[in-house]
């Protein structure tokens, strides 16, 4: 049922008149069966990265330099269209003309970023809102004087139900679909002219190239409405993804809507939140429609969005290690097709972005950027590589330590308890060497910068995840050349080596690496140096297979995204393997 918290917070977003998308709760729904809603497929490549209220230039330049060579197979932007002033970020869900004149980016920069991601393989989504306008009067980003109910040359007040009472019960679909949602100006998408109107707008971001629409407030459009407007598309095969909350006993339920596209799934981000934060992982061996939730193939899946970060309803970059290891299982889990959300730092819920959305560079002025974190980033190639595969050689600990496979593409094990865990795992890959995308990036001739595993012909790894971490291997993503390897060792021995942690604050695009005397340590040669995990940032972790009683030397390096690098201060500093088990080593960059 509702959660009277939810309902407090949702009171409190109306008494701010910001843009809450909707309600929900916890239960279960009915199970709906329907056509696949894949408008035009994902194809190989089903990663959404939501680069919520960036420019549309800075988000041109990502999709070259990041988005496409990681794999992303769309990117989602910000309403374009004209909106209301102000500086918080709702403003982009009140609009009030069809005018690409937001403060993202005029039409000439959206265009230029359509063509620009499409050049480095990334498909573009629009966010587009289309259930309502604004809740008030002024004048529009784009110069546009408006009023409530007016718009000039877009509609007047007879386009709007006769409803002008904010939605109060969400067990009544009148009111849902025909009242205000947080008073903003309700469309009557049961008019021809008004239907006209929107798939107007909707064709014309289609002319400048855009692949899909993530329809916003869908929960507040009865579905009708919605494949009416679908139906006056020039392509009426758009991909469409559509927000409806899931809320438990309310009069509008998200399985109405699969027979016009996609339908994002909220309930699997706030179950995610409630097993990482306060039950067991091993809970999620059977994670999807078994859960009551939308069949895979029309459910559009998430960690967090724009609106659950700051409701705190999912999980959020403030969660640590556990936000980050959730977006790996998201990403390396079958079921529906993913969004990555990349947002900003946030004090409060209606903080606009920094900079008016110009991102001058990742990490800086308050930019997450979720979707270029390594241990996210490179699960998009995972996900790539193990499409269509089923889940195999399951494995959990009973709590909170987990591991898996996708058929013979790829393996997975997430490690969110307190401690290390030391495990012989049972794959279904291949036999050889393969890098280890949580802690090094796959290069394009088979290497890798950073950790390599060695399967053996039983299909057998073993490895040492420290607390809060894991390890992903994928067919495709080799190290032909591996700067560590760790061999099999039998089922329940400790595997020996050194553990490293080492606190070291670091600027955008560059990472942290341990170099020393030993071969698996790169032989003190900077470009073979173990990269560091930053999944517990600025503390960053590794582990390296060294035998028992191994004396070595050791310092760590600063890498710089060019390959330059800089060597901490300082004498070396020296360790030694302990007879069974590993060496824990604790340093402070200096």
């Amino acid at each position: 049922m509702d959660s009277p918290r939810r309902r407090r917070r949702l009171t409190r977003i109306l008494a701010a008149t910001t843009l809450a998308l909707g309600v929900g709760g916890f239960g279960v729904a009915q199970v709906v069966t329907g056509p696949d809603a894949f408008a035009a497929p994902p194809g190989e490549k089903d990663v959404t990265a939501v680069m919520f209220e960036w420019t549309f230039a800075s988000v041109a330049r990502e999709c070259t330099t990041t988005l496409g060579p990681l794999g992303y197979g769309y990117v989602q932007v910000s309403p374009p269209q004209e909106h209301i002033q102000g500086s918080q970020w709702w403003t982009s869900y009140q609009p009030v003309s069809y005018q690409i004149a937001g403060r993202l980016g005029n039409r000439a920069a959206f265009t230029n970023m359509v063509n620009t991601c499409h050049a480095a393989g990334v498909k573009v989504v629009a966010d587009t809102v289309i259930n309502h306008m604004s809740a008030g009067s002024g004048t529009g980003t784009g110069g546009t004087q408006y009023s409530k109910y007016n718009y000039p040359g877009v509609y007047s007040d007879a386009d709007f139900h006769t409803c002008r009472t904010a939605i109060n019960d969400y067990t009544n679909r009148g009111n849902v679909q025909d009242c205000e949602l947080v008073n903003l100006s309700d469309l009557n998408t049961g008019s021809e002219y008004v239907r006209g109107r929107i798939a107007g707008y909707i064709n014309d971001l289609a002319s400048l190239g855009v692949d899909g629409f993530r329809i916003d407030g869908a929960k507040h459009i009865s579905a009708a409405d919605l494949s009416a407007i679908k139906g006056k598309l020039a392509n009426t095969g758009a991909y469409w993804k559509q927000e409806v909350i899931f809320g438990s006993g309310e009069a509008v339920q998200p399985g109405e809507y699969t027979g016009t596209g996609d339908v994002q799934e909220f309930r699997f981000a706030r179950d995610l939140k409630r097993v990482f934060l306060s039950e067991n992982l091993a809970y999620l061996s059977n994670f999807g429609t078994a859960w009551g939730y939308l069949p895979g193939n029309q459910a559009a899946v998430f960690v967090d969005n724009h609106d659950t970060e700051r409701g705190g309803d999912t999980l959020s970059y403030k969660n640590g290690s556990a936000y980050t290891l959730a977006q790996v299982f998201t990403l390396a889990w079958p079921y529906g097709a993913p969004d990555v959300n990349s947002g900003y730092e946030f004090s409060n819920h209606d903080a606009g972005p920094p900079n008016n959305g110009t991102v001058n560079a990742c990490y800086t002025d308050g930019w997450k950027c979720q979707h270029a974190w390594r241990q996210i980033g490179n699960m998009v190639g995972f996900r790539n590589a193990t499409r269509g595969t089923a889940v195999t050689n399951w494995w959990s600990n009973g709590a909170d330590q987990i591991a898996f496979g996708r058929g013979n593409r790829g393996y997975v094990a997430i490690n969110h308890e307190g401690a290390a865990l030391t495990r012989t795992f049972q794959t279904s890959l291949p036999a050889g060497t393969y890098c280890d995308v949580q802690h090094g990036d796959p290069r394009a001739n088979g290497g890798c910068t950073g950790t390599t595993y060695a399967v053996n012909s039983a299909g057998q790894f073993t490895a040492t995840i420290p607390a809060g971490d894991a390890i992903a291997l994928y067919v495709g993503a080799s190290g032909v050349t591996p700067t560590t390897s760790v061999s099999p060792t039998p089922s329940g021995s400790v595997a020996a080596g050194a553990g490293f942690n080492v606190t070291a604050t670091t600027s955008p695009g560059q990472g942290i690496f341990v170099v020393g005397n030993r071969a698996a340590l790169g032989n003190w040669a900077p470009a073979s140096a173990v990269a560091l995990s930053a999944t517990a940032y600025p503390v960053w972790k590794g582990t390296v297979s060294l035998p028992a009683g191994t004396a070595f030397e050791y310092k760590y390096v600063r890498k710089n995204a060019d390959g330059s690098f800089t060597w901490e201060s300082g004498a070396n500093r020296t360790a030694t393997v302990p007879a069974g088990g590993q060496v824990t080593l604790t340093d402070t960059w200096r």
